[in-house]
């Protein structure tokens, strides 16, 4: 197992000792962790704050059995060991990965198949702000989703983090795109991406501007992170033959008294997907299509990262406390030094 240096004994990292607000997250020392067969050891740059660890720290979203209980889905530094069969990283390399878990440590291991390089010009912060969006939108709005040019795609939380993503990737691939905010400066920020119209869910009803929108043929595909709240809605604003792709349950995972009609009727597919308990060899894939087909748009400044806010690792529990307030625009990061 070749280093870039000799690793030290022990590194930092944020300890959950308890599930419940913000500030039960506290700091503490372990292991450094050694890769395995197929795994890179990262030393953590920068670092992706994201809405799973948000409920991996209230208890409801429990790591697979294999991976680190420590938070944190996606980092970006740089590489310090490898392990067993990996060829197609070398010590040196500076690479963004989605983690199993781990992240908010100063050293990370990623699945080989799970990291890919900083896209040219990208720095530590901007390539930590990718792969737990950019792997998520892609599997359910592309991969599962079929969304092809010339369709069209309402993406709900448009200026969360999946939603600033799924904006772009969607009007980079000829889609026409329309999206749910909850303020007129989040509706402005959405359009400014590429949404041919934002909705303020405040204060408009997503069903009466879309059927006008779009003549009463509805949409291709639903990108929906509320759930039960929205299911009926949802269903109604799809055209024949569309799919509604769910992802996160904000509003509830449970419909009552719900009128499922429609999805014989105008044959529809309803679907969804959580990333982490996906197999390797479906992350590679992940990873290999984003490696060909956004890689590139990225580096060509069609697609970028849209970034809130960067805080010091230390200030962990107010990225939290940021994230639950959801007046953010975009990534939160954290920055490891």
């Amino acid at each position: 197992m070749p280093l870039s240096a000799t690793l030290p004994a022990s590194m930092r990292h944020v300890d959950l000792q308890s599930f419940g607000a913000p500030e039960v997250m506290t700091f503490a020392s372990g292991p450094v962790p050694l890769p395995r067969a197929g795994e890179i050891l990262v030393h953590v740059q920068a670092a992706g704050v994201n809405r799973p660890d948000v409920a991996q720290r209230q208890g409801i979203y429990p790591p697979p059995k294999e991976a680190s209980p420590i938070l944190g889905l996606e980092v970006a530094g740089e590489v310090v060991a490898l392990g067993e069969g990996v060829t197609d990283f070398a010590v040196g390399d500076q690479v963004c990965g989605l983690a199993n878990g781990g992240g908010y440590a100063q050293y990370c291991l990623l699945p080989a198949g799970q990291a890919l390089p900083f896209p040219k010009g990208y720095d530590a912060v901007r390539a930590a702000a990718l792969s737990e969006t950019f792997f998520t939108v892609w599997a359910n709005l592309f991969q599962m989703a079929g969304l092809t040019e010339g369709e069209s795609v309402l993406i709900h939380g448009g200026t969360s983090g999946i939603g600033t993503t799924a904006i772009q990737l969607a009007r980079a691939f000829g889609a026409t795109v329309y999206t749910t905010a909850g303020s007129a400066e989040k509706c402005a920020a959405c359009e400014g991406l590429g949404a041919a119209r934002a909705i303020n869910y405040k204060s408009e009803d997503f069903v009466a501007v879309l059927k006008e929108a779009t003549g009463g043929q509805g949409v291709d595909v639903v990108l929906d992170m509320i759930g039960a709240a929205y299911f009926e809605k949802n269903l109604s604003v799809l055209a024949k033959d569309g799919c509604l792709s769910i992802i996160a349950f904000l509003g509830g995972a449970v419909a009552e008294k719900v009128n499922l009609s429609p999805i014989m009727v105008k044959r529809l597919t309803v679907t969804g997907s959580t990333m982490r308990p996906r197999t390797a060899e479906e992350k590679r894939a992940i990873r290999d299509d984003l490696a060909t087909q956004v890689w590139p748009l990225l580096e060509a400044g069609r697609v970028a990262p849209v970034i809130h806010t960067v805080l010091p690792f230390d200030q962990v529990v107010e990225a939290h406390r940021l994230m639950e307030s959801s007046s953010h625009i975009g990534k939160i990061v954290l920055t490891l030094g």
